[in-house]
Formats: structure tokens, sequence, C-alpha cells
């Protein structure tokens, strides 16, 4: 049985304010509903080492949803996280914030991390899987033009893969596009398989 239609007697949902992942699941065929906004500070210490960050901030939103799960729930969470010579990129604060951010990625490689929480009444799991992406060497009007032009301020690492600085700045990645994105699609459908 496919996934699409073992999920049929389940209620997917999905507890994310991504446009991004939302665009991600409707793709995969995958039916869900986009859970109230709720508060959830994502906070992690600083002694963590920066390939968790990803996991323990899903699952710190998972815990933090307000409201019961019904008996046949599955609740999703996620968080990306971009990492740079050892350094956690969340979304920027501002443009100058930004602005340096991407100029800590150019002309190097870096990881991208995303951590997915899936919990029901029985039982919770977490997995992260990771991406590694390469910029080639962006002059400053560039990064400038980009942080202008469009909006990478909701976005780890201050940039979205499938916009403009994706198709002209990056060189190479090795795992998954759509974790890069905030998604990795095919972990995801695999581990749904098993927990529902």
């Amino acid at each position: 049985m496919l996934l699409h239609e073992k999920l049929k007697n389940w209620k997917l949902i999905l507890a994310s304010q991504s446009p991004r992942r939302r665009q991600l699941l409707q793709d995969a065929g995958l039916e869900f509903q986009l859970a109230p906004r709720f508060e959830c500070e994502e906070a992690f210490p600083d002694t963590m080492p920066a390939e968790q960050v990803a996991e323990y901030l899903s699952h710190l939103k998972s815990e933090a949803y307000p409201y019961e799960l019904g008996e046949k729930d599955v609740l999703l969470t996620a968080d990306t996280v971009v990492v740079a010579s050892g350094r956690v990129l969340g979304k920027p604060a501002n443009r100058e914030d930004a602005i340096e951010m991407i100029g800590l990625l150019s002309g190097r490689e870096h990881e991208v991390i995303t951590g997915v929480t899936l919990r029901k009444r029985q039982a919770t799991m977490s997995f992260s899987a990771l991406s590694k992406v390469r910029f080639r060497e962006l002059r400053a009007e560039e990064i400038e033009y980009y942080v202008d032009t469009y909006s990478p301020m909701d976005k780890a690492g201050a940039y979205g893969i499938q916009e403009w600085i994706g198709y002209v700045g990056i060189e190479s990645i090795e795992g998954s596009f759509y974790n890069v994105m905030g998604l990795p699609v095919q972990r995801l459908y695999c581990e749904l398989e098993k927990f529902v």
C-alpha cells in the first residue's frame, strides 16, 4: 500500500510556518493539515555539537505544541540549520546579518542539516539529514543584490537554494536538494511509512 493511502487513516499535522515545507509535502502527494501558530523559544545549549542542533530544535518544537494529539494524529515538526566552519547559522536578524552570513558561505562548502520529529500519542521519533553545499566565490554586489531583491530573512543561512542565488552561486550539492530547501522528503517518506 502506498504511503498516501496509508495516511488516509491518519491526520498528518504540519507544525511549521515555512511555505517551502508546505509545498514539498504537497508535491510529494502527502495530505496534511497546517497546525495553528504557537510559540516556541528556539534555543539550544552552547555546548551542543552543531550536527545535533537541528534535531534538538525539531524535538523542542514538537514538545511545545500546545494541543493534545488525537488517536490518529501524527505531528510533524522540523528545523533547518546551516553549519559553516563549525558555526550554526539560523535565520538572519537583519540585512547586515544576512550579508555577513552569505559572505561566510561564499567560496566554500557548508552543511545544511534538517532535523525532523514525528509524534503520535504512543511514540515519538526524530532524525536528521545532512547535505553538503558549495558556493562559488560571490562578489559583494551579488550578495547585496540577492539580500535586497529576495527575502532571505526567514531562511537558515540567509539563502534559499530554489532562488536566484542557488541558480547562479551553487557549484555542487552532495545529499538531498530538498533537505536544503527545508525538508528531506525522501527520508521523511520512508520514516513515515514505518511510523504509521
